[in-house]
């Protein structure tokens, strides 16, 4: 047929134009700018976003359908639903543990949730959006991840459920928290944003609490742009997820499907009339937050390349290592947890008190050399705006948090720093240290 003739040609020439456009752009020090993170792609990505913008199937696809199992197959796990951003995947996860079908284990007004102080707000901004009490513990230092002997201590009658972020791609202690909520019959949400495809004891993070949840935000380990994922081997959990994420409703068939179940006309709900169609029950109170075809497209040809964009991430961290192990009197380096082999989102660093310059000394000095920094997130998010005055608790002090608040920064291991890159930021590194510790 001649439009798929004309289809064909026009992927040959999408393949032509990333060569012209995109490849072989050359670094230039002091000239480009060294970034902490960002989307690193081939014609592979374009060719399929092309090819999915011609069906113009503008919602949920076959490449959300592949994408979807490619996630599933890359994890080990049963249920992926693909969303439009990784706070949206936390909105979904917890909300779905809200559901009065999960009877007296659904999460209720006033519950509280065990979190982190030093970390990124939409690990936390699910709790209070749904009415529930983040409890803040203080994190280690050098994981950067919760202290497992004050989180134990933050436990009350209230405590129902763990939400926590493997910080920076660095797997918190899952012995300590599975163990405790195991103990306390507790919910656990795995916040696996920054840390797709990094291990704990062998098994790959997000595979360990009831649910987790993936970014695919430029800046994370694979992109679609914005996007994210809610991912889960609980089969009830499953329906909850894509009923919160499809509106609240409680119909499960897929888009452009009808009557799966084979009842759509001969049940009973609420208060609604006998055989009121299926297909517009709503049974949570929901969102509509589903990913489009377009991104899933671009999704199902970065999920190739996420083994060796972790390879390449932890060789860019040992690096850094050398590079500011030269310094390790003035900083305090990080340090995976044990047990753990992360897929590093970035390298992170602490100015020690004792060093002759401040924090925002050296990335004051890095950005007008054009090398990237970025703080870690929220720093103490106690102390952030939007939460002065909400309701919640302190487990005990947040003394690492305010530490890491205020001398604490990262740096970009993400694939597109190539070698020439860290050379780059080592010169830049060395010049400020040479004129700082004379």
């Amino acid at each position: 047929m001649a439009h798929q003739e004309t289809k064909k040609q026009i992927l040959e020439l999408t393949k032509q134009y990333y060569q012209e456009k995109f490849a072989g752009v050359l670094f230039e020090k002091g000239k480009s700018r060294v970034n902490y993170a960002g989307r690193v792609f081939d014609e592979n990505e374009l060719i399929n976003l092309v090819d999915s913008s011609l069906d113009f199937w503008l919602t949920e696809g076959r490449y959300s359908e592949e994408f979807s199992e490619k996630i599933a197959d890359f994890l080990g796990v049963k249920n992926v639903a693909l969303v439009n951003s990784g706070s949206s995947a936390n909105l979904v996860a917890f909300s779905a543990l809200t559901s009065e079908k999960l009877g007296d284990r659904r999460l209720k007004p006033g519950d509280e949730v065990i979190s982190v102080s030093a970390g990124f707000p939409a690990t936390v901004t699910p709790i209070l959006q749904n009415n529930c009490v983040p409890v803040f513990v203080d994190v280690d230092i050098p994981t950067y991840n919760i202290d497992a002997a004050m989180m134990r201590k933050a436990i009350s009658e209230k405590t129902k459920c763990i939400f926590l972020a493997h910080t920076l791609g660095n797997p918190f202690d899952l012995d300590a928290v599975m163990a405790l909520a195991k103990e306390y019959n507790l919910w656990v949400i795995e916040d696996n944003c920054d840390a797709f495809g990094s291990k704990y004891d062998g098994k790959y993070t997000g595979t360990f609490g009831h649910i987790s949840t993936i970014s695919f935000y430029p800046a994370h380990h694979i992109t679609t742009g914005e996007g994210g994922a809610v991912v889960t081997n609980d089969e009830v959990l499953a329906k909850l997820i894509k009923s919160f994420r499809d509106w609240g409703r409680d119909c499960y068939c897929a888009g452009g499907e009808n009557n799966t179940c084979g009842k759509r006309f001969s049940q009973k709900f609420g208060n609604l009339p006998v055989g009121y169609d299926h297909k517009y029950v709503y049974s949570e109170v929901g969102y509509n937050l589903k990913m489009t075809d377009m991104q899933a497209a671009i999704g199902a040809a970065q999920i190739e390349k996420l083994p060796g964009f972790g390879e390449r991430r932890k060789q860019n961290f040992a690096r850094y290592n050398e590079i500011f192990g030269k310094y390790s009197d003035y900083f305090i380096l990080p340090k995976a947890t044990p047990k753990s082999d992360p897929s590093w989102f970035s390298y992170i660093v602490t100015v020690k008190q004792n060093a002759p310059f401040k924090r925002d000394e050296i990335t004051r000095f890095l950005s007008e050399k054009l090398v990237e920094t970025r703080n870690l997130f929220a720093g103490n998010m106690v102390k952030q705006p939007a939460f002065i005055g909400k309701n919640y608790r302190i487990a005990d002090s947040l003394d690492n948090s305010d530490y890491i608040m205020n001398n604490t920064f990262f740096l970009g291991t993400y694939p597109g720093n190539t070698s020439e890159r860290l050379d780059y930021i080592e010169e830049v590194v060395d010049q400020f240290m040479d004129k700082s510790i004379k």
